[in-house]
């Protein structure tokens, strides 16, 4: 009578083979590898470690020769051959791990089954089987270094082998009059995979914690870059806004200037005014969603060094004297230079001269106590050149609470008008500042005649 196959049995048969098949895959993957895997030098040791490993790789040599040789019975030749083998997957476990525990799991079954044929025709009596110390010692110290080096489940794997191996060769295989080692292999073994999985598991959390700290540090630095921009843009939006403003004024007005204006010219400036009213209105909303990103800027008290609120007008260099004045207030002496012709700038270059000059007088306030400072600048045909300097401190420099983005801000400021900036400490000691910010393409001489030198 044919025999009735349950179709449920075959399924759980079929993914009981499938299971055991991809395990069976994962560990030849896993163990079945010469991938490269050298032993990082230590950090403040750096070789040391490589030389301790291969000293105990000599110790591991010599003993399992002597004891292959002397106390099991083995010929010269295998017992050399099994030891040097022994020492030598020690030392090739700096390199391949895995490849190394394999060669150090053969050379000790091999010992073995050497010294089991010797202790069953009573060449050896009580000798340390299947294992013999110095084989235990060369594993125990290829699995620690397999251990550093390789996955958790990898390690785990090796372990599982080395212990499967192990029941076998003495639980299974058996011998006679031997003192057995199988019961401190299962002990040992597995304390110095534990003990290497942990190392290399702290080692990664302190990589990883690097890492997470550089990319902190660089999410820090993008976003103050961020920041500087999105303020530097409503200081020139502000400008922009103002301009619009007077244009829509000035149409406004300008009919009424004019005696019988024609239609076509009312029309004109009713379109240049309605133009201008439109893009103070798109600037403003730009502005409303820049200044609600900081909602903070509006509780800001007044500036210390200039006085003024947040939301004062934006300065220029007319208030040069005035800001001055306060930074000598506030202790600092302050030289001013001015050269050249002052010819009307336009109000972005206003604003990056003023807030430069303003920056690098502050930064001179924090960082150089009893320092003296001068303001020089040169007004050219189509620029303007803004260098700031102070001397060498004179008393100690207290910390400071600022964030350290002065720099950033006034390198932007030069950059978002196709200036040029450069700061940087001076051979006597103190720190200088120079800007240099066009007002009309190159190409046109910028010279400053005899004539047009003044100081202030």
């Amino acid at each position: 009578m044919p025999r009735v196959v349950d179709v449920r049995e075959t399924g759980v048969g079929q993914v009981v083979r499938d299971r055991v098949l991809g395990w069976l895959r994962v560990l030849r993957a896993d163990l079945c590898t010469l991938r490269v895997d050298p032993l990082p030098p230590s950090v403040w040791l750096r070789w040391l470690p490589h030389g301790l490993v291969c000293m105990v790789a000599l110790g591991v040599t010599i003993g399992a020769v002597a004891q292959l040789e002397d106390n099991g019975g083995v010929g010269v030749s295998l017992a050399f051959a099994v030891g040097l083998a022994q020492g030598a997957a020690v030392v090739f476990a700096l390199w391949r791990p895995v490849p190394a525990w394999w060669f150090s799991t053969a050379a000790m079954v091999v010992g073995a089954v050497e010294v089991r044929r010797h202790l069953l025709a009573g060449g050896a009596h009580g000798f340390t089987w299947p294992w013999s110390s110095g084989g235990l010692i060369g594993h125990m110290v290829v699995l620690l270094l397999l251990a550093l080096r390789v996955p958790t489940r990898v390690a785990a794997e090796a372990l599982a082998v080395t212990l499967l191996l192990t029941y076998l060769v003495e639980g299974v295989l058996g011998a006679a009059d031997f003192q057995p080692t199988g019961i401190l292999a299962a002990t040992l073994f597995p304390v110095v995979v534990v003990l290497g999985t942990a190392l290399r598991g702290r080692r990664e959390a302190s990589r990883a914690l690097v890492e997470q700290t550089t990319l902190t540090a660089e999410e820090r630095a993008r976003r103050t870059l961020l920041e500087e921009r999105s303020r530097i843009a409503r200081e020139l939006h502000d400008v922009v806004a103002h301009h619009m403003s007077v244009i829509s004024i000035q149409a406004q007005v300008a009919p009424h200037l004019v005696e019988n204006p024609s239609a076509e010219l009312r029309e004109n400036l009713d379109g240049i005014r309605q133009n201008a009213l439109e893009a103070l209105t798109e600037l403003r909303r730009v502005l409303g969603v820049l200044r609600a990103e900081h909602p903070d800027t509006a509780q800001e008290s007044a500036d210390p060094v200039t006085g003024t609120a947040p939301h004062a007008p934006q300065p220029t260099l007319d208030r040069l004297d005035a800001l001055v004045e306060n930074t000598r207030a506030a202790g600092l002496s302050v030289r001013v230079d001015v050269r050249g012709v002052r010819r009307p700038l336009p109000s972005g270059v206003e604003l990056s001269a003023y807030r430069i000059v303003q920056e690098a007088l502050s930064n001179a306030l924090r960082h150089a106590p009893g320092a003296t400072a001068s303001v020089s600048l040169v007004h050219y045909l189509h620029g303007v050149d803004v260098r700031i300097v102070n001397s060498r401190p004179t008393r100690a420099v207290a910390a400071s609470p600022g964030a350290g983005h002065g720099l950033l801000g006034m390198r932007e400021r030069a950059a978002m008008l196709g200036g040029t900036l450069r700061a940087g400490p001076r051979p006597d000691g103190g720190y200088e500042v120079a800007a240099y910010l066009p007002t009309a393409p190159p190409g046109a001489p910028e010279q400053v005649t005899d004539s047009e030198d003044g100081s202030a």
